[in-house]
């Protein structure tokens, strides 16, 4: 078993970023710049904007952040969208989730222009992402499928299981997994047998927000094993949805929680920022 890092790949990617970013400003250009959109005062998402906000610091990416109230109205949201589609400087758009329950997450989504969409979850990107067309693709499942490319070098003809299926990630997941020629199996809490299934895996992608959920029992020896999840456990710990120490010795590369994918998400976010710069500013 080896541990599959994110941190070191990520490092990678995002100096590489970076650099092509300085060699776009020596050319006279201008910054690269996102916007965050933060509706309420969840704690949790005011922390991961302000992590994302060093990030972008390290990047030489100008970074704003637009803070509203939670009782403000759906309009309003979308108003304040609008202006920030047609602002010529900013390059991409984030919206912080979870937004307050009177807010209709996917009707903001889908209010920002699809060439500014950064996190890929716009109809648009996410239909191109099917169709197998150049898109903003959701950063895990792009920072996953980076991970999986980098410790196997043949994924073609393999078979893979992807438990969970969000738009964020299990969805995009398969489609991205098919392109590699990959026979795709999409499981989540009405499947049958999951068990039965997923241990017939080649690569094993999870993510469906229960600590430690999926154990030995559920993994073919010298199988991927990609864990997504992250979660508190019974003792305040943070772990993901695979049991780390139940699974390590059967498969062959496993991401641990924390260290595994968390870092290949925000390199991917850098990725697809320089994507809209270069779509806006020229390469």
């Amino acid at each position: 078993m080896a541990d599959l890092l994110g941190k070191e790949i990520s490092q990678k990617i995002k100096e590489e970023v970076h650099q092509t970013l300085l060699t776009h400003y020596s050319q006279g250009k201008r910054r690269a710049k996102m916007t965050v959109l933060l509706v309420g005062n969840d704690e949790g998402s005011r922390t991961y904007v302000a992590s994302m906000e060093k990030v972008m610091a390290k990047m030489d990416i100008d970074f704003s952040f637009i803070p509203m109230e939670e009782c403000c109205s759906e309009d309003e949201v979308l108003r304040v969208i609008d202006s920030l589609n047609e602002d010529e400087s900013v390059d991409g758009i984030f919206i912080q989730v979870p937004l307050p329950r009177h807010i209709t997450t996917q009707k903001v989504v889908e209010r920002i222009t699809p060439h500014k969409d950064i996190d890929g979850l716009h109809p648009f990107n996410l239909g191109r992402i099917m169709i197998g067309q150049e898109a903003y693709v959701p950063c895990t499942p792009k920072g996953v499928h980076y991970l999986l490319k980098s410790c196997c070098s043949e994924l073609s003809g393999k078979r893979a299981v992807v438990i969970g299926r969000s738009i964020s990630v299990g969805k995009p997941m398969v489609f991205l997994l098919e392109r590699e020629n990959m026979t795709v199996t999409l499981c989540h809490s009405r499947t049958q047998n999951m068990k039965e299934i997923a241990s017939q895996a080649d690569v094993l992608v999870v993510a469906i927000g229960k600590a430690e959920y999926i154990d030995a029992s559920y993994v073919k020896e010298g199988a991927i094993v990609i864990d997504v999840g992250i979660n508190r456990n019974e003792s305040g710990k943070l772990v993901g949805d695979v049991d780390y120490n139940s699974v390590k010795d059967i498969a062959s590369y496993i991401t641990p929680v924390p260290g595994g994918v968390g870092s290949m998400t925000t390199a991917m976010l850098v990725k697809n920022i320089l994507q809209a710069y270069e779509l806006h500013v020229g390469r």
